[in-house]
């Protein structure tokens, strides 16, 4: 559940088609696509074209997007395509809700989070109004499941209480994933089969969305790590009721056993889902630093050492998930740009300058 959310930050956290369905119809490149400033990007193409959609991330040999999204579902399922678009599949069950899916290295499989074993329904969303906040569950249905890319064949990874989600995958097959296994939301990771669960963060604090670098050497994430105070009294009560409030991240960067933790970024905002750059130099993130009230998400980079912050994107509502494919040549992003409906949030692929 990488999600920050476009449109005042409500994004629903529940793209639904039948599976192999008939590939969208792609357009040229228009200004709506690429807009002035982005001067990384070219030849920007839209992906899908309606409902929610978002972290689309590449398979190891570049050629296939997993991703989630709505659809004829009531939440979120996982799919997979080309990454021209076509040949779309639904391989999660359609039922619950489910987020974060990865190909494992060798193509064959796709991990991914899900509700389901908890009920066919989707999980209820939060009283925002009650709670005087915004906040995001953290389901305590999530388990993390592998899949063949067919979607046959589904076996459970995880199987502890709680919250289990956020799953990604490293060049050796080793998955990082968010746990509240032990109090926190903390970062763990474990064998492809689910066997040698190791902790990686424990600092008070909400870490998630962890990606390793493309040598696997490295990790980046999201987190915050509030000191004592009504901050973490804040933090530790939503936890108690599993829930969290993502309005205030930065990026941090640690070793992939978890040593050398250090903090890259120091903006004071909602920066997050963060990915390195394929020589691991630099980092590419989403935030609403710059924008006064936080209602627009750019992407951004900055160096590894936290020097060097350059925006990436100049939407005016949202853009965010960044991911660059094995060899740096094109990123796949989500965007509100050129939607049919107001709120619509769709997937983007450009060629990387």
């Amino acid at each position: 559940m990488n999600r920050l959310v476009p449109t005042a930050l409500v994004l629903s956290l529940a793209v639904g088609v039948a599976c192999s369905s008939p590939a969208p119809e792609t357009t040229p490149e228009t200004p709506s696509l690429s807009l002035p400033g982005e001067v990384h990007l070219s030849n920007v193409r839209q992906l899908t074209f309606s409902g929610q959609n978002a972290e689309a991330y590449f398979s190891f040999d570049g050629q296939w997007l997993s991703f989630q999204s709505t659809g004829e579902h009531a939440c979120d399922q996982i799919y997979t395509m080309r990454i021209d678009g076509s040949e779309r599949r639904l391989v999660s069950t359609g039922k619950g809700r489910t987020t974060c899916a990865h190909y494992t290295p060798d193509g064959t499989s796709i991990i991914y989070a899900s509700t389901h074993l908890g009920g066919d329904a989707c999980p209820p969303e939060p009283d925002f109004a009650a709670l005087r906040a915004y906040v995001w569950p953290i389901y305590d249905t999530y388990d993390i499941f592998k899949v063949d890319v067919d979607g046959s064949n589904l076996v459970r990874l995880t199987d502890t209480p709680g919250y289990d989600a956020e799953g990604t995958i490293g060049p050796d097959g080793t998955i990082v994933f968010t746990s509240v296994r032990d109090g926190d939301m903390d970062i763990y990771a474990m064998a492809g089969d689910g066997s040698n669960v190791r902790r990686l963060t424990n600092m008070p604090g909400p870490d998630g969305g962890a990606f390793f670098s493309a040598d696997g050497s490295k990790i980046v994430f999201r987190g915050r790590h509030p000191g004592p105070g009504e901050e973490l009294d804040k933090y530790k009560d939503f936890l108690s009721k599993a829930l969290w409030e993502p309005t205030s991240l930065e990026i941090y960067v640690m070793d992939a056993d978890g040593g050398n933790l250090r903090q890259v970024t120091k903006l004071g905002a909602a920066s997050f889902a963060p990915f390195f750059t394929p020589d691991g130099t630099r980092i590419i993130f989403a935030s609403n630093h710059h924008v006064a009230g936080g209602r627009e998400f750019d992407l951004f980079l900055i160096n590894a050492d936290g020097t060097g912050l350059e925006q990436v994107t100049f939407s005016p509502e949202f853009d965010g998930f960044p991911m660059f494919s094995p060899h740096g040549t094109k990123l796949v992003f989500a965007s509100n740009r050129n939607a049919a409906v107001a709120g619509e949030t769709n997937l983007f692929l450009a060629d990387w300058k």
